[in-house]
């Protein structure tokens, strides 16, 4: 029972780390509040990749930019 349970809490760990790993960098301009740039990474079960300006995603991590 401990094994199953220490398994699931690795899965979900795994998991959890994956999903926060791979979040777009959407790049914003403080003087035009625009998309300048996104970068996007590969995760193993979660990714970001086809992310734009034009096509930004609902989650990713907001990085101010001149």
């Amino acid at each position: 029972m401990k094994a199953i349970l220490a398994v699931v809490i690795f899965v979900a760990l795994f998991l959890a780390l994956d999903y926060s790993t791979s979040r777009a960098d959407v790049y914003v301009s403080y003087t035009t509040e625009e998309c300048v740039g996104v970068t996007t990474y590969h995760g193993v079960f979660f990714d970001s990749l086809g992310a734009s300006c034009e096509n930004i995603p609902s989650r990713y991590t907001h990085i101010w930019v001149e």
